[in-house]
Parts: structure tokens; sequence; C-alpha cells
């Protein structure tokens, strides 16, 4: 191997990082907690499934206590999102009804439901084995 190609090798080793990559979703899913915390949502969990789910890398779940509160809370996070991340949901189902609404981020889905729904579906005890982060003493970066 030539000095140079060794050099282009070793630049290219040193820019790839092993299993301790950087989790660059969780900022996302921390200005979505932020966002729905904003608007009074309650209850606001965060997931990491990542692990043991190939769906997305984080479900946040929150919950508003009418269906106005269930879509504000979902718009702010579309806007927030938006704002901070000039991303938008890659689907969002659920806005009509407002007693649950899903929001793909692809790598952060959130759910957004009223009480009953919550209790009834209660994606905590199905997603139990992720861990749960809380996100109010999560740092951003």
């Amino acid at each position: 191997m030539s000095d140079i190609t060794q050099l282009e090798y070793n630049l290219t080793q040193s820019t790839v990082m092993p299993d301790a990559s950087p989790d660059v979703t969780r900022p996302l899913a921390l200005t979505i907690a932020r966002a729905a915390e904003d608007r009074k949502g309650n209850e606001i969990v965060l997931l990491r499934v990542s692990e043991v789910c190939y769906l997305a890398d984080y479900f946040v779940i929150v919950t508003g206590f009418s269906n106005v509160q269930v879509r504000a809370i979902s718009q702010a996070i579309a806007d927030q999102v938006e704002e901070e991340w000039q991303r938008l949901p890659l689907r969002t189902e659920g806005q009509s009804d407002a007693s649950w609404i899903v929001m793909d981020y692809g790598d952060a889905i959130v759910h957004v439901l009223k009480p009953q729904e919550r209790e009834f579906y209660n994606l905590e005890a199905f997603w139990g084995h992720a861990e749960r982060i809380d996100f109010s003493v999560a740092p951003i970066g």
C-alpha cells in the first residue's frame, strides 16, 4: 500500500465510529417532548425502542385531556419540529377523530392520546422492555 493510499485509508477509518455512535435521534425526541409539554401534554414518556423494534428509534407518548388539546399538542409538535429540524412528519393519522394522533417522523414516532385510549392500549407496557428516558433532566445534545 502506498503512503497516499495508507493516509486515505487512515482518514476514512478515523471518521467511522464503532458502536459508540452518537444518538442523533434523541435531540429530535426531546424537541417533540418539550413541544408537547409547552401545550400542557401530560405523562410524557420517551421510549428508546431502537434495541427492541425496527419501526423507529424513539416513541414519544403524550396524554391530552380533550380532542382539542390532542390536536393542539400534535400541531405544536409539528410546528416545533419543522422550525428546529426543517422536517415534516412522513405521515400523520387520527386528526379527524383526535382521540389518538400518531405522527411518524421515521426515526421517532409520536403518540398523542386521550386518557381512555392511553389506558386501553397501554403502549408503555407493550414496549416496557424499551429504555425509558426522563426528558425533563435530559440534556439536548
